[in-house]
């Protein structure tokens, strides 16, 4: 029997009795009247070292309730670039367009990302019901992916930023993911600011109670090296975007920290499976 790391508060675990362990995933209360989502863990058979993540992902477009005809994932390419799903439109079969945003504003359509340790963001709009998936890695908080999708749902499907409600799923936390002088150069030449890299690089891992040390980390520290919070940085960058911080929501559960529940890249490897984040606008 796995025990489960308590999330923050706002997101509850969720499996149905007579379903299989695959099917244990994390809510956001919030953001549950508005629209059906789930965060999946790492018993969903899923990702590139997967046999059957063919499968696997088919498994997640029935928890979503859609067929694979109506189901949007990308082939990942960590920057900004966002697709777009308009009611009444169709998605192509077989169809992953290159990019690291999906949004929608069909009820007929679930949108999804996959991660290993890089943030999955799921937002939806209290007004227009218009919901986004989100994929911020290091490279996707460099480049500004929490505000880009804010933008990209007001411009494509109107959405105000003051609407929008926010969950951040499980990630690497601050209290395992060290990063070497490379990433906070990144942030530098991205025009962030330096109170701003002082808060979201660290000299010392954070100390998270939900959250243990990863076994590996390296000790003594490494000069030139940081540990990174990526969900302070993109709360920041929501919140710079227009949308209200009571509205954010964050597990702040680190990857790296729970083997038996968690993907983590940084722990695993190339072994390491993925995890989705999935988002479905509800009628």
């Amino acid at each position: 029997m796995v025990t489960l790391p308590k999330p923050n508060g706002g997101f509850r675990w969720a499996q149905p009795s007579d379903a299989a362990q695959s099917s244990l995933t994390l809510a956001c209360d919030a953001l549950e009247p508005l629209a059906s989502h789930f965060f999946t863990t790492r018993s969903w058979k899923l990702g590139q070292q997967t046999l059957d993540s063919a499968n696997g992902w088919i498994d997640v477009a029935v928890a979503a309730n859609v067929g694979v005809e109506h189901f949007g994932r990308l082939q990942q390419v960590p920057g900004a670039v966002a697709v777009t799903y308009k009611k009444g439109g169709r998605i192509p079969a077989g169809a992953m367009p290159e990019a690291d945003i999906a949004l929608t504003d069909d009820p007929s359509v679930a949108v999804a990302i996959q991660t290993a340790d890089c943030l999955p963001v799921l937002i939806a709009d209290r007004r227009t019901g218009a919901v986004a998936a989100a994929h911020a890695g290091w490279r996707g908080l460099a480049a500004r992916v929490p505000a880009a999708v804010v933008a990209r749902l007001a411009a494509d499907l109107g959405s105000a930023a003051a609407d929008l409600v926010v969950a951040i799923g499980p990630a690497i936390g601050a209290c395992c993911y060290e990063v070497g002088d490379d990433v906070r150069a990144s942030f530098t030449r991205s025009g962030f600011s330096a109170a701003q890299l002082d808060r979201w690089f660290r000299v010392e891992p954070l100390t998270l109670a939900a959250n243990p040390p990863m076994p590996a980390l390296a000790t003594p520290r490494r000069p030139d090296h940081w540990f990174f919070d990526g969900w302070s940085c993109a709360r920041e960058q929501l919140e710079s975007a227009g949308v209200r911080g009571d509205q954010i929501f964050s597990a702040d559960l680190c990857t790296a920290s729970h083997p038996r529940v968690f993907c983590s890249y940084r722990r695993d490897g190339n072994t390491a499976g993925r995890m989705a984040a999935v988002i479905r606008r509800k009628k």
